[in-house]
């Protein structure tokens, strides 16, 4: 099977679309699958640039004026995007985000006749009116509705990562079939962290409480509210320290809030960390992982956090509720009340013994979120729609057939 996929992101750009994608691809290609993605390039080349085995097209893109961490593909490539992917025969083409990606995605559609699905990663309602201060959240909320009902009634099929968000994409209106197809998490990549020579590192001494926050660096992840929190946990145990490792547009303006909030020498923000070794050291030298996001649609941090032993108290808001197995699974669900949440970690940190019964329940809850689960449930799902899209056409051409000797 050949699969096409199309994104608005990817890496070098880091979030949790880029890290799905790439999770997948290799999944497919282990069952045999081809993959071809198409992408933005992140540098200013002005032609379409191609890897050795064609398996990543990159398109030239323009910035984009208030997210300058994200590019959006140039419309004007198309034409020749057309005729690079004319003479591959494509069995499915997968859209993952909702731009001119999901424009080339269903257009290629119609031409090349092949089935079209998107995975819906992004729950926009709770995240335009970050980007966009200068319009109503009303209008935009309204306006992220619409665009979501009309972009996923043009497709064969919608794939959600959780239950939350096809709930969602059904109260908006959406027709077209929706399946639940989680990520998961390839746990292979997430052992052998070393959590001493990340304290050392970053001269972090070796019995200081550590809370850890990874991910986007954005409005929309809620760390303001993790600051707050933290002040609480800090009146019982002073020497707390949050840190908060990733990049984004917020950075600056949270940083400000942590002086303001007189936490300087209890918040460190590392930026972003490679994935190889970095990240893994990090979450093993934690005592708890800390998360409070409304927007999620999965949450794939927290399983990435479980995988590697690391306890988490997280609220369970959206596509987060999935994730998190009730107060089992390496869990604890906490609301988004500085009180209740902070009460939470406070308990966590005094309590080795619960810290080591959560790292054991963490281990064998992740076995049930391993990628390659869910790439063969999305392969189930991509061939219904191509031996959907061969009976249709037998039955138009045995229809058209019928008419002419009629």
């Amino acid at each position: 099977m050949h699969i096409l996929m199309i994104s608005d992101v990817y890496f070098p750009r880091v979030n949790g679309v880029s890290t799905s994608i790439r999770t997948f691809i290799i999944e497919h290609q282990k069952l045999g699958n081809k993959v071809t993605l198409v992408c933005p390039d992140y540098t200013d080349k002005t032609t379409i640039e191609c890897d050795e085995d064609s398996s990543i097209i990159r398109l030239p893109a323009r910035h984009i004026f208030f997210d300058p961490e994200d590019r959006l593909m140039r419309t004007s490539c198309f034409p020749e995007l057309l005729k690079l992917l004319q003479n591959n025969k494509i069995d499915i083409i997968h859209i993952q985000t909702p731009f001119v990606a999901h424009k080339f995605g269903v257009n290629l559609s119609r031409i090349l006749n092949v089935p079209c699905v998107e995975t819906y990663h992004t729950f926009f309602e709770e995240y335009f009116h970050h980007y966009i201060p200068f319009v109503p959240k009303r209008i935009l909320c309204s306006l992220s509705r619409r665009f979501s009902v009309s972009q996923c009634n043009q497709l064969d099929a919608v794939i959600v990562p959780s239950s939350a968000m096809k709930n969602v994409l059904g109260q908006y209106g959406v027709n077209t079939d929706i399946s639940i197809i989680p990520t998961g998490l390839r746990l292979d990549e997430f052992e052998g962290g070393n959590a001493e020579r990340f304290r050392r590192t970053h001269n972090i001494a070796a019995n200081r409480p550590l809370l850890i926050f990874i991910g986007r660096v954005a409005l929309e992840k809620n760390i303001h509210f993790l600051i707050d929190m933290l002040a609480f946990v800090k009146q019982q145990i002073p020497d707390v320290l949050l840190l908060i490792a990733g990049e984004g547009p917020a950075e600056k303006r949270l940083q400000k809030y942590v002086r303001k909030s007189s936490l300087n020498n209890n918040v460190l923000f590392i930026g972003y960390m490679s994935r190889e070794r970095e990240l893994l050291d990090c979450y093993s030298a934690g005592n708890a992982f800390v998360f409070s996001s409304r927007t999620e649609t999965q949450g794939l941090v927290l399983l990435e956090a479980l995988a590697c032993g690391l306890p988490v108290v997280s609220t369970a808001v959206m596509g987060t509720i999935d994730v998190l197995d009730g107060d089992k699974g390496g869990c604890i669900i906490a609301e988004e009340d500085i009180h209740d949440f902070g009460g939470k970690v406070i308990k966590l940190l005094y309590d080795i013994r619960l810290q080591n019964i959560l790292r054991q329940q963490a281990g064998r809850y992740v076995q049930l979120w391993s990628a390659s689960i869910f790439a063969r449930k999305s392969m189930q799902l991509y061939q219904q729609l191509i031996q959907k899209e061969k009976m249709d056409e037998n039955f138009n051409s045995l229809l058209s057939a019928q008419k002419i000797s009629a």
